[in-house]
């Protein structure tokens, strides 16, 4: 009986995190359940994703990159922000020039503006409100987008501790930059 209700909460998830069609602002915001979860099978993104974080650590390139955002982002644990990516990876992408899915392909978002990317419908409210994605941005936005801009359609409830987020930030660095 679980396995069946597995497609049908995913499917209300990803309706919950509204995207191009539809406004779900006043939906429930999307749970997320590590126990309820499926297993996740290894995908060529995660491989791939686990392959360049290795490199780039090789390289000194990881450490270069968690230098130059300053602070506390120098001790960022890379592997516990792949971890926590799972979380968005249901709505976002990361690969340059990949899809966006129902949220907008995050590749490159460390210090950009924020609503830019072509073809992805964003809310108005996010579009109108001005915001840079710079490490203190993405730190608040990522602890409860819905507090930071009522409105938007995002609905992820948030990441509440603060070294979970500095360590997903740390990974959307390291695996975006260009």
């Amino acid at each position: 009986m679980l396995r069946s209700l597995v497609p049908l909460a995913g499917a209300l998830i990803i309706a919950a995190c509204g995207g191009e069609t539809g406004d779900t602002a006043d939906a429930a915001p999307a749970v997320y359940n590590e126990a309820a979860a499926p297993a996740a099978e290894p995908s060529a993104t995660a491989s791939s994703a686990a392959t360049a974080m290795a490199s780039s650590d090789e390289d000194g390139d990881a450490g270069a990159i968690l230098a130059a955002l300053g602070g506390d982002y120098a001790n960022a644990d890379l592997t516990n922000g792949a971890r926590q990516f799972r979380r968005c990876q249901s709505c976002h992408t990361l690969n340059e020039g990949g899809r966006h899915t129902v949220g907008p392909n995050l590749h490159g978002i460390v210090g950009r503006p924020a609503a830019p990317a072509e073809g992805f419908n964003y809310s108005p409210q996010l579009t109108e409100a001005g915001l840079t994605w710079d490490v203190e941005t993405l730190d608040a936005w990522i602890e409860n987008p819905r507090a930071m801009v009522p409105g938007n359609r995002m609905s992820f409830v948030g990441l509440r501790d603060a070294a979970d987020r500095r360590d997903v930030i740390g990974y959307l660095a390291v695996e975006t930059a260009d």
